[in-house]
């Protein structure tokens, strides 16, 4: 197993030896919402009660060394812009944060969807990526990536990566032009139910791998948003009116 397991979160080990730095990836459990959302949704966008949610998000932070005040996060849009955030707070259309400020914890808001983390650990600058598979297909990852290099000189080589939990792609079920976007490499036709199977786990792995970060830097979650329903929120399996999860990195 490649991660610690806590209740309300998980650690990425690939990241453990890095003491000054806050990466995890929200559960479901630990916190007060209520069914359908139960318990730990961390999701503003939701129709959870505000309340409930603003406590799930300060137990969350708090069990992390940070506060809700601390955090940076965006109205995700499906998209590819990537936002430097130089202050906590929230900002908008923006579906990957950058930073290279310590004290700002970086989120991204997932139920299905692709959370990236990544942290350069020579220049000290760290990113959170959502990426669905539009994102994935409009090479979000690479993006984040290309500007990490161009603001703070980043490399890949000098980079560590954790692809979090998302939909997995036996539970992944698309039509003709979604799996058209694909490479044939990250998608798989089944000719019985006449729909595309997309592994979106394997497609952003290759873009980090195509920005020169080593395999042995890169931590992929083996957990699934449809198969493991008891621990992680899905858009999907729960038409919709679920939770959502925070994956978050911050340098402290």
């Amino acid at each position: 197993m490649d991660v610690q397991t806590e209740p309300m979160f998980r650690r990425p080990k690939i990241f453990a030896k890095f003491h000054d730095l806050t990466a995890a990836e929200s559960t479901r459990h630990g916190g007060v919402s209520k069914p359908p959302y139960h318990s730990l949704n961390l999701g503003k966008g939701t129709d959870d009660h505000p309340e409930d949610v603003q406590e799930n998000r300060s137990r969350f932070c708090s069990a992390l060394g940070f506060s809700p005040s601390e955090m940076a996060w965006s109205k995700q849009v499906h998209g590819d812009l990537v936002h430097i955030a130089d202050k906590p707070g929230g900002f908008e259309g923006a579906d990957a944060l950058v930073t290279k400020k310590r004290g700002i914890l970086l989120s991204v808001s997932v139920a299905d969807c692709t959370p990236i983390l990544i942290y350069d650990a020579k220049q000290q600058v760290v990113a959170a990526i959502h990426a669905g598979w539009r994102g994935t297909v409009s090479h979000i990852v690479a993006k984040t990536m290309a500007l990490m290099a161009e603001q703070f000189g980043t490399q890949g080589c000098d980079c560590f990566a954790y692809i979090g939990t998302c939909i997995d792609e036996c539970s992944f079920e698309v039509g003709e032009e979604v799996g058209a976007c694909f490479d044939p490499m990250f998608r798989r036709y089944d000719p019985m139910r006449k729909k595309y199977f997309v592994d979106l786990k394997t497609a952003n792995c290759a873009q980090l791998l195509e920005m020169g970060v080593p395999t042995n830097q890169i931590e992929i979650s083996p957990y699934s948003t449809a198969l493991h329903p008891a621990d992680y929120f899905s858009h999907r399996c729960q038409k919709g009116v679920t939770g959502r999860m925070l994956a978050v990195i911050g340098m402290r």
